[in-house]
């Protein structure tokens, strides 16, 4: 349990209770930790909220620096974010990336008696570690792909040999959604096995491999907000890993997403939650771990059932742009209940619309792109869009420029997906910078289905 201050809780809790009637006291102070699309999209959830009265992004960037104050931070310092949030009098950490969390900063917040969002570091193993995720799942009997783990070159190369084609060679450690190799031959599965393992392809990620059964099917993101062994869902998206339309190229962070997906229906998303969601949470606690904040379950369809591809401890980027925007209940309380390990509701109210996002990114992602160029964008937005920024710096001009291989997010909403699409898409037009690449085919395994 959070070691949270008393003169903390009862404000919390007032101010949550007052909100229920109607009172909308903009009290609280919120910081969200991180630097991309999914932080800002947090940061404007958040703000939106009635018993919100400030929201500080640490360390944020440019585009984000002309709506919310930013604080200069580096996200690897958990002395530096606890200093931070003493310093702001802040109310609820949300820490928003992966390297955080797997460094401990919510242990840290919490000694302090800080509210944090976000799993503790023990929990960020499921994240952390794809080798010790692929044990989880077998220990609990939870559905995934074959599998080995390896940290040394020949016992790997001797497991490659008893595969089928493709096969799939995984850095274990974070390599920011790129360490996923799919290997066509033997040949390039032991190359890319000797190169991780030797440290040359992701360093320290790459020092233990996954040798993965490669999974044929349709992939959907499942994100839950847990407490313990409770949970709510959110809306089921679909991400675009590939850099190329038609899903070719090189693996990326993510290309774009949409939400909802016709691909999953109520039915299944319950044979999901008895076979996965409940043996997981489940399972961690019967290995001492509670785990609170963002279970993000990446799924493979496969035609032998769903098969769980990764797990993340945190919102998706970029699906957090698509799902959270469907959320019509205060997500603020909620986050705070996780924090705390308190009771979660039976579920959220979702609106009866689509959400798509369109990354732009600068061409040569995911390998070297130019930096930065001016970025012009529409001075007036359509209520029906969000531009999200992602990887954008201010000049001493005050000009915005690129400073990402993900620029800037597209977000389209409507009452169908085709108007979400047609909404991101305008977007994307009205944007301008001299290496802009986006997709011009998110959704596309969607429309096939209409």
């Amino acid at each position: 349990m959070c070691k949270i201050g008393k003169d903390k809780l009862p404000r919390l809790h007032q101010l949550i209770e007052e909100n229920k009637y109607g009172m909308n006291k903009k009290d609280l102070k919120i910081l969200v930790i991180g630097s991309g699309g999914r932080e800002h999209t947090l940061a404007k959830i958040c703000s939106q909220s009635p018993l919100v009265g400030e929201v500080v992004i640490a360390p944020g960037n440019g585009g984000m620096e002309r709506e919310f104050r930013v604080i200069p931070l580096s996200v690897n310092d958990n002395d530096e974010i606890v200093k931070i949030a003493k310093e702001e009098n802040i109310d609820l950490v949300v820490v928003g990336p992966e390297v955080p969390l797997c460094n401990g900063a919510v242990d840290a917040l919490s000694d302090a008696g800080i509210l944090a969002y976000g799993p503790d570091q023990q929990c960020a193993r499921l994240e952390g570690s794809k080798a010790f995720t692929k044990d989880f799942l077998a220990r609990h009997k939870i559905p995934t792909a074959e599998y080995g783990n390896f940290s040394e070159i020949e016992p790997a190369i001797e497991y490659l040999q008893s595969c089928s084609l493709p096969v799939v060679v995984k850095a274990s450690g974070l390599a920011a959604g790129k360490g996923v190799i799919i290997c066509q031959s033997k040949e390039e599965a032991e190359s890319e096995v000797r190169d991780m393992l030797s440290g040359n392809s992701f360093g320290d990620s790459g020092s233990e491999v996954v040798i993965e059964e490669f999974l044929a099917g349709e992939e959907a993101s499942l994100h839950l907000i847990c407490s313990g062994e409770e949970y709510v869902t959110l809306p089921l998206s679909q991400d675009h890993k590939k850099i190329g339309e038609g899903d070719t190229g090189l693996n990326t962070g993510g290309m774009g997403a949409y939400a909802p997906t016709s691909l999953v229906s109520d039915e299944m998303l319950r044979e999901y939650e008895n076979t996965i969601v409940k043996p997981t949470l489940n399972g961690l606690k019967s290995e001492g771990m509670n785990f609170r904040g963002t279970l993000y379950v990446g799924l493979m369809l496969t035609d032998k059932g769903p098969k769980v591809l990764e797990f993340n401890v945190r919102f998706g980027d970029p699906e957090t742009q698509v799902i959270l925007p469907l959320v019509e209940d205060d997500l603020v309380p909620i986050l705070i209940s996780s924090a705390q390990g308190h009771r979660l509701p039976q579920k959220l109210k979702i609106k009866e619309a689509f959400a798509m996002v369109v990354v732009i990114a600068s061409k040569g992602y995911p390998g070297h792109y130019p930096k930065g160029e001016k970025i012009k964008t529409p001075e007036k937005l359509p209520d029906s869009t969000i531009l999200i920024h992602a990887g954008t710096s201010t000049e001493p001009s005050g000009e915005v420029v690129s400073s990402g291989g993900r620029v800037l997010g597209a977000v389209g909403t409507g009452i169908s997906l085709e108007d979400a699409k047609v909404a991101a898409y305008a977007l994307c037009d009205s944007v301008e910078f001299s290496s802009k690449y986006y997709r011009n085919d998110i959704g596309y395994r969607e429309f096939s289905r209409i």
